[in-house]
């Protein structure tokens, strides 16, 4: 529900010191994007990405050890079937193996957080139908919690540089700008899918197999060059095309496709004002369908 606050001071409120009266009324026409209300909730934020975080670790055999299993067979299955099978590893410069790693330190955290944030509504539901507080925290906080394992992730990209003689160069400070975009994208796509699976609850079944296919048709175990020039323009419309090949870029020292990179961001943002404003103009009936 989108809400309008106004401060109401009872009339006793003078003389037992009584703190005002706080209204809270759905507000008619655009909604706006709440971002002031997710400021005053960042407390309430920053409480659900930790209890996510608790969660996810909770009672687990491998534990954090996971965050660095997971990527790592993952890396190793790509060097056998894309690097050898597919031919991959003639197509890149560098070590097959730390060319797909580089793609799925990424992709890795986007495909974690919208896996989770599409189902965050539906899973929150008790505090959905019970209090007020802005909606839009919960997929956020959903993405929020990948963090730890994006972190671990990072520092093993960095020990696989390191292990196989690749320094890092210059350009590696612009890396936290394509996670930035990683996560902008991140937040769009769990934001919308989270707003849809309340309303259509097989959209959780469709989320499993919207993130498999998207893995192959971004540029995780192929270099972007491997798509025609006619088509790498259409093609970077996918939100993780500049993600992917900006942080590869920088991890490896290739030169960067500005181009698909602009597309791709681009794409990033508008697919986050959209599902933003998709999300604030339905929030009012999730306590009624939850």
């Amino acid at each position: 529900m989108s809400v309008s606050r106004s401060s109401v001071t009872a009339p006793s409120a003078g003389r037992h010191g009584r703190a005002p009266l706080v209204v809270i009324e759905a507000r008619p026409g655009w909604k706006g994007f709440g971002l002031l209300e997710l400021w005053r909730s960042r407390d309430l934020l920053y409480f659900l990405v930790w209890r996510d975080v608790k969660v996810r670790y909770k009672q687990t055999v491998l534990g954090v050890a996971w965050a660095v299993l997971q990527p790592v067979l993952t890396m190793i299955l790509f060097t056998f079937v894309f690097g050898r099978l597919g031919g991959m590893g003639r197509l890149v410069r560098v070590p097959y193996p730390v060319f797909a790693y580089s793609g799925i330190l990424l992709w890795g955290f986007f495909a974690t957080a919208v896996g989770q944030g599409s189902t965050s509504l539906v899973v929150s539901s008790h505090l959905i139908s019970k209090v007020y507080f802005p909606r839009l925290i919960i997929p956020v906080a959903a993405v929020g919690s990948g963090f730890p394992d994006l972190a671990v992730s990072g520092v093993l990209m960095i020990g696989l540089l390191v292990g196989f003689g690749l320094p890092l160069q210059a350009p590696a400070l612009l890396f936290p700008v394509f996670v930035a975009t990683a996560i902008l994208s991140a937040i769009g796509v769990s934001t919308l899918l989270s707003a849809l699976t309340v309303a259509y609850r097989d959209f959780r079944y469709v989320t499993g197999y919207l993130i498999q296919t998207w893995m192959f048709v971004s540029p995780v175990a192929y270099p972007l060059d491997a798509i025609p020039d006619r088509f790498r323009l259409l093609y970077s419309l996918n939100p993780m095309v500049g993600p992917i090949a900006g942080c590869r870029s920088s991890l490896l020292g290739e030169p960067f496709p500005w181009g698909p990179v602009a597309v791709s961001t681009a794409a990033s943002i508008l697919l986050l004002l959209l599902a933003v404003a998709y999300f604030r103009s339905v929030e009012r009936r999730f306590a009624d369908i939850i």
